[in-house]
C-alpha cells in the first residue's frame, strides 16, 4: 500500500515546512502545522492499520556489487502496532507541547524536531530491511541530542545531550556490525530475505550484537545512564522519548527479529539476565530520588528491564503488549509531572511539593490513574499486561519469577512514595509559589484524560493468559512462542498473591509519606545502603573514573606529543624544508647579469667535463 509511505512523510513535511520559515512563523501556525501532520499521519496509521499487509519497495537505493538495498516500507501487524502508538501518542504529546512551550521563544524549532523525531522513529518501524532501520535508529539518536540539549544555554543539559548521543554510539557500534554479518551470512539485508526462513547459520554472535544496540537505545545495563540524564530537556521530550518512541527501538528490534533470537537460547539468556538486572537496579535507585522526573525516567528504565524479561524468555508478544500499555501510562505520568511543574513554576523537587490535590483536581486524578496502571492494579492497563509478563517468567523458571515480582513491587512502591509526596501532605512549595499556582490549560488537561482513559481500557486489547484466554497479541503478531501450557489455577492464586503484595507495598507508602507525614532527606544525610541508592550505585562516578578520565588523559598526552611533536611535527617540518628550500632557491634568481654569466660559464664546464671521455 503506497500510501502507507503518506505516514512517516507527513511528519517530515512538517519539519520542513517548520524548519524553513522558523522565523516568520507565528507560534500559532507552527503549533498548527505540526500537530495537524501528526493527526493526518495517525489517521492515514488507522487506516493502513485495517488494510491489508504490504511490503513496498519503492526504489533501489545503493547498489554496489553484490550490495543491493532497495527504499521500501514493510506494513505487517508489528509495524502496524507501533504505527498507531508512535502517532497517536505523539499526537497528543504535540497538542500538549502547545500549552506547555507556549511561553517559549524557541518553541517553532521545538515542534520541528518533534516531527522530525517522529518521521525517524516511524522510518526505524517501517524500513523493509537493516539499513532502513538503522537510518532511523540513528536519525533518533540526533533527535534526542537535538532535544535534550534544547535549551542549550545550560551547560548542563548540553552535557546531558552529549552523554546520550555518546552512549548510544557505543550500542549502535555493536548494532552495525551485527547488520554487516546479516549481510555476510545471509548475502542480504531484506526482512523478507534474513527472517523469512528458520536460519540455517549460526546466529548468536549476530543476535548479541544486535543486542548491544538495543542496551543503548533501550538503556539497559551498561548503557543506561544516559536515559535519566535526559529529563534535561523539556518534559514533552521526556514522554516523546520514553513512551512513544526512542526507547522503545530496542524492543521493535529484538521482536522484529524473534526468528533469529528464537534460534540463539544463550542470546535469550543474556537478554533476560541483563532485563532483570536492570529492572532491579532501576527499581532500587528510584526509591531514593527526589527529582520527580528522574523517578519516572528510573521507572522507564525498570519498566524496560521487565520487557526484556518477556522477551528473553520468548514471550514476544507479551513484550509488546506491555508496549504498548506502558505508553499509555508513562506518557501520561510524564506529562501529568509536567503538569505539576508548570504549576510550579519550574519546580521538580519532590521535597518542596505536597498539598497539589486541591489545586491541580485534572492533574491528580489523571495522575492517580497512571500510578495505579504502572503499579498493576486492576483493571487498569498495566495490571494486565504486567502481569502477562510474571505469568511467563514463572513458567520460565521460579527465581526468575521472584526477582522479577520483587522489581514489580519496588514499583508500586515509589511510584506512590511519588504521587503521596507531591499530591498529599503539607504545603512545601512556599507561600508565594502556592498563591500562584492554578491548573494547566485545556491544550495540557485534555491529553491527560485522553491517556488517562486509554490507561484504564487499554489492558483490554488482550486477553492475558493468566485469565485462560485467548493471546490475542500472539495471534494477531502472528508469533508462535511455544510455552507450556500453564496452569491456570496456579497463576490466577499467584496473581491474587502480587496484587495483595502490591497494595502491602501501597499502605507502606501511604503511612510513611501521608498518615506520619514523612519528607526524604539531603542524600548527603543519609548513610549505608539508602546512601548508595541516594547516589544511584555511583555508576556515574565509577564511569567516570574507570572510563572517562582514562580517556581525557590519553588524548591530553596524544594531544600534547603525537599531535604536537609527532603529526604537527612531520607536517610543519616539511612546510619548513619548503620555505627553507625556496630561500635558497631564490639566490639564483636574483637579477645579476654577472652572476648569471658566472653559473653559465659554471655550467658549461660542467657539461664539457661530463662529455669528455677521459
Amino acid at each position: 500500500m503506497v500510501a502507507a509511505a503518506f505516514i512517516p512523510l507527513l511528519p517530515l513535511l512538517g519539519f520542513l515546512l517548520i524548519s524553513l520559515n522558523v522565523n516568520r512563523l507565528r507560534k500559532e501556525i507552527a503549533a498548527f502545522i505540526a500537530c495537524g501532520v501528526m493527526l493526518a499521519a495517525f489517521i492515514v496509521g488507522v487506516i493502513t492499520f485495517f488494510g491489508p499487509d504490504t511490503n513496498t519497495q519503492l526504489f533501489t537505493w545503493i547498489k554496489a556489487g553484490s550490495f543491493v538495498s532497495a527504499f521500501g516500507f514493510l506494513v505487517d501487524p508489528l509495524s502496524k502496532i507501533f504505527i498507531l502508538v508512535i502517532t497517536g501518542v505523539g499526537f497528543l504529546i504535540h497538542v500538549y507541547s502547545i500549552g506547555y512551550m507556549h511561553d517559549d521563544e524557541g518553541q517553532n524549532r521545538f515542534f520541528s524536531y518533534l516531527n522530525l523525531f517522529v518521521f525517524f522513529m516511524l522510518l526505524l518501524v517501517m524500513g523493509s530491511n537493516y539499513l532502513i532501520m538503522f537510518v532511523g535508529w540513528e536519525g533518533v539518536g540526533l533527535c534526542s541530542y537535538l532535544l535534550i540539549g534544547f535549551w542549550f544555554k545550560n551547560q548542563e543539559y548540553n552535557s546531558a545531550a552529549n552523554k546520550a548521543f555518546i552512549m548510544n554510539r557505543i550500542g549502535d557500534l555493536g548494532m552495525l556490525i551485527g547488520i554487516i554479518l546479516i549481510f555476510i551470512n545471509f548475502g542480504s539485508i531484506e526482512y523478507a530475505n534474513v527472517l523469512g526462513s528458520e536460519p540455517t547459520v549460526p546466529v548468536t554472535l549476530i543476535t548479541l550484537l544486535l543486542f548491544v544496540g538495543a542496551m543503548g537505545k533501550s538503556a539497559q545495563i551498561p548503557l543506561y545512564t544516559w536515559l535519566p540524564d535526559a529529563m534535561a530537556g523539556p518534559t514533552p521530550v521526556s514522554a516523546l522519548i520514553h513512551a512513544a518512541t526512542m526507547v522503545t527501538a530496542g524492543i521493535y528490534m529484538v521482536v522484529r527479529n524473534n526468528v533469529l533470537y528464537s534460534a540463539a537460547p544463550l542470546t535469550m539468556d543474556v537478554v533476560m539476565i541483563v532485563g532483570l538486572a536492570t529492572a532491579i537496579v532501576a527499581a532500587t535507585i528510584a526509591i531514593k530520588q527526589n527529582d520527580i522526573k528522574k523517578v519516572l525516567a528510573y521507572s522507564t528504565v525498570s519498566q524496560l528491564g521487565l520487557i526484556f524479561v518477556a522477551l528473553g524468555v520468548g514471550a514476544f508478544s507479551t513484550g509488546i503488549f506491555h508496549v504498548v500499555t506502558h505508553a499509555f501510562f508513562k506518557a501520561l505520568l510524564f506529562l501529568g509531572a509536567g503538569s505539576v511543574i508548570h504549576a510550579l513554576g519550574g519546580e521538580q523537587d519532590l521535597r518542596k511539593m505536597g498539598g497539589l490535590k486541591k489545586y491541580l483536581p485534572i492533574t491528580y486524578w489523571t495522575f492517580f490513574i497512571g500510578v495505579l496502571a504502572i503499579s498493576g492494579i486492576p483493571p487498569f492497563a498495566g495490571f494486565f499486561s504486567k502481569d502477562e509478563i510474571l505469568a511467563k517468567a514463572f513458567e520460565h523458571n521460579m527465581i526468575v519469577w521472584a526477582l522479577a515480582v520483587f522489581a514489580s513491587l519496588l514499583t508500586s512502591f515509589y511510584m506512590f512514595r511519588l504521587f503521596f509526596l507531591a499530591f498529599f501532605g503539607n504545603e512545601r512549595a512556599g507561600e508565594h509559589a502556592m498563591s500562584h499556582i492554578h491548573e494547566s490549560p485545556r491544550s495540557i488537561t485534555i491529553p491527560l484524560m485522553v491517556l488517562a482513559a486509554l490507561s484504564v481500557l487499554g489492558g483490554f486489547l488482550n486477553v492475558p493468559s493468566v485469565l485462560g484466554g485467548s493471546h490475542r497479541m500472539a495471534d494477531f503478531l502472528g508469533i508462535h512462542e511455544g510455552h507450556a501450557e500453564a496452569n491456570h489455577s496456579t497463576e490466577l492464586m499467584l496473581m491474587a498473591v502480587i496484587v495483595v503484595l502490591t497494595l502491602v507495598m501501597i499502605f507502606i507508602a501511604y503511612t510513611r509519606y501521608v498518615k506520619n507525614n514523612s519528607v526524604p532527606v539531603e542524600p548527603s544525610e543519609t548513610t549505608g545502603l539508602q546512601k548508595v541508592l541516594a547516589n544511584k550505585y555511583y555508576v556515574d562516578e565509577i564511569y567516570d573514573a574507570i572510563i572517562v578520565k582514562p580517556l581525557n588523559g590519553l588524548s591530553k598526552v596524544l594531544s600534547n606529543f603525537v599531535e604536537r611533536f609527532g603529526i604537527d611535527g612531520i607536517v610543519n617540518g616539511l612546510g619548513k624544508s619548503v620555505v627553507y628550500g625556496s630561500r635558497g632557491l631564490r639566490f639564483f634568481q636574483d637579477g645579476s647579469i654577472g652572476y648569471y654569466l658566472f653559473v653559465m660559464v659554471v655550467g658549461i664546464i660542467l657539461i664539457l667535463g661530463l662529455s669528455i671521455n677521459w
